[in-house]
C-alpha cells in the first residue's frame, strides 16, 4: 500500500482582509474505506505502563455531537485528541500554527480553518461579526464533523463561538452567559457577553443543523 500526502492552502477573502486560512491535508491510499469516520468513546487507561497517558488540552469539554472546544493543544494532547478522530480544527487566533502542531494535522489528515481573531484586553477588544459568523458556517457543516474549536486559553474568543452558536440552538442568554462564565471564570468580560446578546443568528438560520443540546 502506498501513500501519498499533500497539502492544500486556500485563501478565503472579504474584502481586502483575510478571513479564513484553511490547510487541508489530503491523503490517498490504495483501496481505502472512505467512508465518515465513527469516533469512539474517550477511554483514558488506568494501567501506567506501556500504555500512552491521555491528557486532554487546557478547558476542554464536549459542545454538542462531534463538536469539542478547549485551549491550545500542545504536543503533549496529541496522543488524547487521536482518539477523537477529529476531521476538522477550528484556530481563532492569528498567530502562526506551531510546526508540531501542522505535523500532527499532517499525519492524522485533521483539516484546519484559522479565523486570526486578536486577542485583545478590554477595553480595547474588538470582536469582528463576520468573522465569527463565517467560524459557526464551519462549526454547523457536518463534514467537518467531527471537529475541535480553540484559541489560546479556550475561554475568550472560544467562548463567543461557541455562546454565537447557543443561540443558533435557541438557549436563553442567561443559560449562554452562564456557560461562558464556566470556562472564563475570574476572566469573564462583559464585553464578550455584550457581544453574543446582540449576536444577529437570522442570517445562519436557513443553515441545517443536526445538534442535541437545544433549549428553547
Amino acid at each position: 500500500m502506498k501513500e501519498d500526502t499533500k497539502t492544500k492552502l486556500t485563501q478565503n477573502q472579504q474584502g481586502s482582509q483575510e478571513m479564513c486560512r484553511t490547510i487541508e491535508v489530503v491523503a490517498t491510499v490504495d483501496h481505502v474505506d472512505m467512508s465518515p469516520p465513527v469516533m469512539s468513546p474517550v477511554v483514558v487507561s488506568s494501567n501506567t505502563g506501556d500504555d500512552l497517558n491521555l491528557i486532554p488540552p487546557l478547558n476542554f469539554a464536549m459542545v454538542d455531537n462531534g463538536i469539542f472546544r478547549s485551549g491550545f493543544p500542545g504536543s503533549a494532547n496529541f496522543s488524547f485528541l487521536q482518539t477523537l478522530n477529529l476531521s476538522s480544527i477550528i484556530y481563532l487566533c492569528p498567530e502562526p500554527y506551531p510546526e508540531a502542531n501542522i505535523e500532527f494535522l499532517k499525519s492524522n489528515g485533521i483539516r484546519l480553518f484559522q479565523f486570526g481573531i486578536e486577542g485583545y484586553k478590554e477595553p480595547f477588544v474588538n470582536i469582528p461579526e463576520d468573522t465569527i459568523r463565517e467560524a459557526l458556517k464551519v462549526v454547523l457543516d457536518v463534514r467537518n464533523h467531527p471537529v475541535l474549536i480553540h484559541c489560546k486559553r479556550g475561554k475568550h474568543r472560544t467562548g463567543c463561538l461557541v455562546g454565537c452558536l447557543r443561540k443558533l440552538q435557541r438557549w436563553c442568554l442567561s443559560s449562554v452567559f452562564d456557560e461562558y462564565q464556566r470556562f472564563a471564570a475570574a476572566k469573564a468580560r462583559v464585553s464578550d457577553q455584550r457581544f453574543m446578546e446582540l449576536f444577529d443568528v437570522s442570517s445562519l438560520k436557513h443553515l441545517p443543523m443536526s445538534f442535541s443540546c437545544s433549549k428553547k
